[in-house]
């Protein structure tokens, strides 16, 4: 994993780029404010006060995700197994991995999780491993969120089969990270779907997502889990 994504890394923008793609979002830009919509959304349905949290996003790549969070946040960290992915992210603090399985923090670091498009990267059998990094790292309470590609959306199915990033991905439905979060000691507690409405019709009518969230249908998912008790705000 670490050795592609440095070969990619040079132009990792332009090797995600796909006519479907394009015609859904008018920059790459948006699928990040989107995922990180849908966590704070998660943040205040639950009461949570996310000023309060110490953040991890694991498989952090460019650090996109994080530079939209950060502020959001009591301390943004990233960590990323390719070199090359993080060369540009001096802004922000991210570790690199020397082993993609093993998180280069001390146990109980962190409040919260997120792992972005990350284990459809990783071998089914390494998944666990990870995730038991994950658990960890994760403090009593604290919450940890995996969000992916649906597979059962066909439009994602099509332009992962041709991104060049993702030869050799392997989907996985969000059943099958409820399964894992569990066998790792994790328990799922929340799952919801999203990127149905193209980018202009969601800036006109983004809250018609939160009404087809539970429909398996939208082009990518987050699951949530905790460890213990989830923490509130």
């Amino acid at each position: 994993m670490e050795a592609k994504f440095d070969r990619y890394s040079k132009n990792y923008g332009d090797l995600l780029r796909d006519p479907i793609r394009d015609a859904f979002a008018g920059g790459a830009g948006f699928f990040h404010e989107r995922k990180w919509r849908l966590l704070q959304k998660f943040f205040r349905d639950r009461r949570l006060d996310s000023t309060r949290l110490r953040w991890l996003d694991v498989g952090s790549g460019k650090g996109d995700l994080l530079r939209f969070g950060k502020s959001d946040v009591a301390q943004a960290a990233g960590c990323d197994p390719s070199p090359g992915m993080i060369e540009d992210c001096a802004d922000l603090a991210i570790e690199h991995q020397t082993d993609p399985l093993v998180l280069p923090f001390t146990a109980a670091s962190f409040d919260f999780i997120t792992a972005v498009c990350v284990f459809h990267h990783v071998e089914p059998h390494d998944r666990l491993a990870l995730l038991a990094e994950i658990r960890r790292v994760l403090a009593p309470g604290g919450i940890v969120s995996i969000i992916e590609h649906n597979p059962l959306n066909p439009a994602t199915r099509l332009i992962v089969k041709r991104t060049p990033v993702d030869a050799h991905a392997k989907l996985l439905r969000a059943g099958e990270v409820e399964s894992l979060l569990r066998e790792s000691g994790l328990t799922p507690f929340e799952k919801q779907y999203f990127l149905y409405l193209p980018e202009k019709l969601y800036r006109r009518a983004g809250a018609l997502e939160n009404w087809l969230k539970r429909i398996p249908l939208g082009g990518q998912y987050a699951v949530f889990g905790s460890k213990g008790r989830a923490a509130s705000g």
